[in-house]
């Protein structure tokens, strides 16, 4: 992982000796809220339903031990014991008082942390695949440009106030596993055929109310110009994106809009900046500026290549063999493996960790990971150095901390955002449904039957919980003050099990919250009945049926909502 430079340090220390400023100011009375707003939320800070909302930025989700021990001991000391990993790979804690937000942010900075451009509008954490620089499939390591892309866009003076946040995603691999046709800019590195780097662009990807996926402006940009690129994409934007609707003010209304003229213009910009700018042509890549940052991302020192191992020889059916079939993973080098550590199981709400638990993972890094962990798009946590011989012990050790659940990819692997326990802007709670759906398919035979599944819920149109790319959609809306839940069916998030990125589509009328766990079994039930053969995943067949033989039996299971007119809810 990237190794912090004294001027790192020294930037993140100022910085938080800043907000140290900013903050006793605001509570003295001497900067108001108003003008303190938008200096705590660069720097990770909200106001939520009950209490702060602290985000901690973990750059393309990767963390060392020593940092989750670090986020471990926040929440014990400073929150109410836990955390919440969310899908665009950072942590968020719920409960912090204000007073001490200063103090958190000096522990953060003492293990080369922080929450800047966590919140604001501006250009927010830099999201990759969890896999990256391990993947067996990876055609180059995305790490040393996401950090360098980091690095830029870091409080740049001229993207501080953007018309609206600003998300970008990096993958390197063959497999999207970053989910980059839904950000505002997706980058997908690539060799061309005399082994040259270079990136595929996409731009104005994103969902919220309105869900639209990103289209390639560039199908090959050279290395070195990344930054100049994405500086002309965003500078567009600035200029041209607006203020006068949030709704509308997201880079994709922009790029539906204008079409082909958007694309223009950006290339215009493009070549300006290195023809006509001063100092332009200085933010092109030099070899030697990524040769330094990618000096951190070699392999680690201890890791001993060895003969690539069957590791179900001899191994019965049982908790360990479907430990290996779900939460183990493919590696580039032989004789190690990637395991993901479940954060979903029954009582916990998705994403959510305890101190303890953090300890746990960060303990477990540190016997069988090299002390590297990585936070996943699916709100889990990956140990990404694990040797095959270490498989049993690790087994063991994950079951006793609780993380060998053998769900990853299943029904209750499901995406949540915390929604309305705990989010100012959520219509609809979010963790009761994720808990009662889990309860309702806590059977793992149950769910091994039914086979991979992309359950994503949202108690908002912000779309946090990723509904729009679930192969099932939840999110939850408001009809009269009360709570109400959409289903959506076929969605996809570009990985390779449920194909291009593409919305899901929306079955019918709203369903009250109590009657969704009901729902969801039905929709199960009419694909176990309708599936061509076992071997027929969910997302496959939604789009050889269609949604119609999926609505009959949903709307078969309404009670509440059946002559309600919140049932017409859209």
């Amino acid at each position: 992982m990237y190794q912090y430079t004294d001027f790192d340090r020294q930037f993140v220390h100022a910085r938080a000796a800043q907000f140290r400023d900013q903050l006793e100011r605001n509570l003295a009375g001497t900067l108001s809220d108003e003008e303190f707003r938008p200096l705590r939320l660069q720097n990770g800070w909200y106001v939520q339903r009950h209490a702060p909302m602290l985000r901690v930025a973990v750059p393309y989700g990767v963390l060392s031990s020593a940092q989750l021990r670090a986020l471990a001991g926040i929440a014990r000391d400073f929150d109410r014991g836990y955390g919440h990993f969310t899908t665009r790979q950072n942590l968020q804690y719920n409960w912090i008082p204000l007073p001490q937000a200063a103090d958190v942010m000096d522990r953060l900075a003492a293990v080369d942390m922080h929450g800047i451009q966590t919140s604001g509008n501006c250009i927010r954490n830099i999201t990759s695949d969890c896999f990256a620089g391990i993947a067996p499939d990876e055609i180059v390591d995305p790490r040393p440009y996401a950090e360098v892309l980091r690095q830029w866009s870091t409080l740049h003076p001229e993207f501080a106030f953007l018309p609206r946040k600003f998300k970008i995603a990096i993958s390197g691999a063959a497999e999207d596993r970053a989910a980059i046709a839904w950000h505002d800019i997706g980058l997908q590195l690539k060799k061309n055929e005399a082994g040259e780097v270079g990136f595929q662009v996409l731009v104005g990807g994103g969902m919220g109310r309105t869900p639209i996926i990103g289209q390639v402006i560039n199908e090959f940009l050279p290395w070195q110009q990344i930054l100049v690129y994405i500086e002309a994409i965003v500078r567009v934007y600035n200029r041209y994106g607006r203020r006068d609707n949030a709704y509308k003010a997201r880079i994709k209304i922009l790029v539906k809009a204008e079409g082909q003229a958007f694309f223009d213009d950006v290339n215009a910009e493009f070549k300006q900046i290195l023809e006509l700018d001063e100092g332009g042509r200085e933010h092109l890549i030099p070899q030697a500026e990524l040769d330094r940052v990618a000096a951190s991302f070699t392999t680690p020192a201890g890791v001993q290549p060895g003969e690539r191992s069957d590791i179900f020889a001899g191994v019965e059916a049982g908790p360990y063999k479907r430990w290996l079939e779900r939460n183990v993973h493919g590696h580039r080098v032989p004789g190690y493996r990637a395991v993901t550590l479940s954060l979903k199981r029954a009582g916990i709400a998705p994403g959510d960790a305890t101190d303890a638990q953090m300890d746990g993972a960060a303990e477990l890094s540190e016997r069988f990971g090299l002390g590297e962990l990585r936070v996943s798009h699916d709100q889990n946590l990956v140990l990404t150095w694990v040797r095959e011989a270490d498989l049993p012990a690790l087994f063991e050790a994950s079951r006793t901390l609780g993380f060998a659940t053998p769900n990853i990819g299943l029904l209750t692997d499901m995406i949540a955002c915390p929604g309305g326990d705990f989010c100012a802007l959520a219509n609809a709670r979010s963790i009761p449904v994720a808990a009662a759906i889990t309860e309702r398919f806590e059977d793992l035979d149950e769910q091994y039957d039914i086979g991979d599944i992309d359950l994503h819920i949202s108690g908002c149109i912000n779309s946090c919980g990723h509904h729009h790319s679930g192969h099932i959609g939840i999110l939850g809306v408001d009809k009269d003050g009360k709570e109400w839940y959409q289903i959506s069916l076929g969605g996809s998030d570009g990985s390779t099990l449920s194909g291009a990125s593409v919305p899901g589509k929306v079955i019918g009328p709203s369903f009250a919250a109590d009657e969704v766990p009901d729902v969801i079994e039905s929709i199960v039930q009419t694909y176990r009945s309708e599936r061509a053969g076992h071997s027929e995943r969910f997302i496959d067949t939604v789009r050889r049926i269609g949604l119609e033989p999926f609505k009959a039996p949903a709307n078969a299971v309404r009670t509440l909502t059946g002559t309600h007119s919140g049932a017409a809810a859209q």
